[in-house]
């Protein structure tokens, strides 16, 4: 007797679809495909992790050069109002020998010359001396201090008085400010 049967029929057809021989798969190729691939995924995991640690490191470096730079800029404008302010202008152009302009005149469409120019007033010439405003700083005036003074006595006791400093700022001098003739037509 042989060992396989005849197969009819159904178990036939399904017999014919796998190997009639002796068949051990190799098992080794198998394996080294499993191993290859997992391999190659550990690799690829460990390449893709130090990839977003090093993304991470250069995001942090960027945001404390933004801090810098954020705080670099906020000083920086905040000099240029310092120079920008209306008293630290009046100041410096003082400094450098300006004086307020006079009376303006006005040219009207027609030619005609509206208002009464007037002359500049005249200052003393001085060597300019620029000063940046975060160095100035203004000096205490001392407050007089009330002294008792004996009830025997009727003399009464000189109050201090500020003394001006040779070197006065042109902020704490008054400047008279010339008014505009209205600009509007027919007034």
């Amino acid at each position: 007797m042989s060992r396989n049967p005849e197969l009819k029929g159904r178990a036939a057809r399904l017999a014919r679809l796998f190997p009639a021989g002796p068949g051990q798969a190799a098992r080794t190729p198998f394996v080294l495909l499993v191993v290859f691939l997992l391999g190659g995924g550990l690799i690829g995991l460990l390449v893709l992790n130090s990839a977003l640690s090093e993304g991470g490191f250069r995001l942090d470096d960027l945001q404390k050069d933004t801090k810098s730079l954020t705080d670099e800029e906020q000083a920086l404008q905040r000099d240029v109002d310092a120079y920008a302010a209306p008293d630290a202008l009046q100041r410096r152009a003082r400094e450098l020998g300006m004086v307020p302009g006079g009376d303006p005149a006005f040219l009207n469409p027609d030619g005609t010359v509206k208002g009464v120019p007037g002359p500049a007033e005249q200052a003393a010439l001085r060597i300019p001396e620029v000063i940046p405003p975060e160095a100035i700083v203004p000096e205490p005036v001392p407050s007089p201090t009330p002294t008792p003074t004996p009830s025997a006595t009727l003399t009464p006791t000189p109050t201090p008085t500020p003394t001006p400093s040779v070197s006065a700022s042109p902020a704490q001098v008054p400047v008279a400010t010339p008014t505009l003739p209205s600009t509007t037509p027919g007034r």
